[in-house]
């Protein structure tokens, strides 16, 4: 039996299902497995998972015969002041772990499931590194039961689900599973459709995501948000929230723009920094002034708002 260390160097609150994962697959091999603990006795292997970039390294002496580095966060590079996903850094789980049920129990998670049913996106946004890793096309990776038993809530990281030509058979089996379900990394609003409209009022949701990224597609966008909010079961205002880069390729009048015509048309925007760490100030108070719901619906002109 071989002693196995777990450290998630992101520790956000938000569980690490590739940790999770890996946890599963030892226990199944009939190690032990538990959270590493400096100063302890060696370990055999010690997994170190890094999903973002800006986490700093483990760089503490880790008492273990081999040490297993991993994740989105060890294989982006700054590159002329750009983050750039480099594939050959890139450390994706093995196949026969990547499809194991999670070991929900190593966060003390009883009733929420967590899990991708699709991986790549047909976008190919410049400051989204999923394309590079994951490929142009989106496409079914795994079946509900893989990572769901049950649970009550449901948790997906799927990038763009409804770009996948299976998207009628997965919504199906979010109806079916009668879970309140969350997709996580949001919906693409570009594709939404009146049939697609239809699969999704009948899953149980309590709050609906989508993104505006591009500027320059508000005549494309604007008429979709239009629609959704027409025909959706889903009443808008905090239920439906926008994620919106700002300081990426766009002045700061469109991206506060995006923010006025979103909340005219009843949509929650939910400010997301692009380099936060070098930007204007004027970003940081934008979404200060944002994503704090209270004072966003108090102080009705960003002008008015002091930080």
């Amino acid at each position: 039996m071989k002693r196995i260390g777990l450290i998630d160097a992101d520790y956000t609150g938000f569980p690490n299902l590739a940790l999770m994962k890996i946890s599963s697959h030892h226990k199944r091999l009939g190690d032990h497995v538990e959270w590493y603990i400096p100063f302890s006795a060696r370990y055999d292997v010690v997994y170190i998972s890094k999903i973002f970039s800006f986490t700093p390294d483990i760089y503490y002496h880790i008492n273990a015969d081999v040490v297993v580095r991993g994740g989105t966060g060890y294989a982006i590079e700054t590159i002329n002041n750009r983050e750039v996903f480099n594939p050959a850094l890139d450390k994706p789980l093995d196949d026969i772990i990547e499809h194991e049920y999670p070991d929900y129990s190593l966060y003390g998670i009883s009733d929420t499931a967590y899990g991708f049913l699709t991986r790549g996106c047909p976008r190919g946004c410049e400051f989204c590194i999923v394309g590079k890793k994951e490929g142009r096309c989106s496409r079914k990776h795994s079946d509900l039961n893989e990572f769901w038993n049950g649970q009550k809530n449901i948790v997906l990281n799927d990038p763009n689900i409804l770009a996948c030509k299976d998207w009628k058979e997965l919504l199906m089996s979010l109806q079916d599973s009668k879970a309140w379900v969350d997709f996580n990394q949001g919906l693409d609003i570009r594709l939404i459709t009146e049939e697609k409209i239809e699969f999704i009022n009948q899953i149980k949701m309590k709050t609906v995501r989508f993104a505006w990224d591009k500027y320059d597609e508000k005549d494309l966008i604007l008429p979709k948000f239009q629609f959704f909010a027409k025909h959706s079961r889903l009443k808008l205002n905090h239920n439906a929230i926008v994620y919106t880069i700002v300081n990426y390729n766009m002045s700061f009048e469109q991206d506060l723009d995006r923010v006025y015509t979103l909340r005219e048309l009843g949509y929650y925007p939910y400010i997301m920094v692009y380099q936060k760490q070098n930007c204007d100030h004027r970003y940081k108070d934008l979404q200060r002034w944002v994503n704090n719901r209270v004072i966003f619906s108090k102080c009705k002109r960003f002008e008015d708002y002091k930080a």
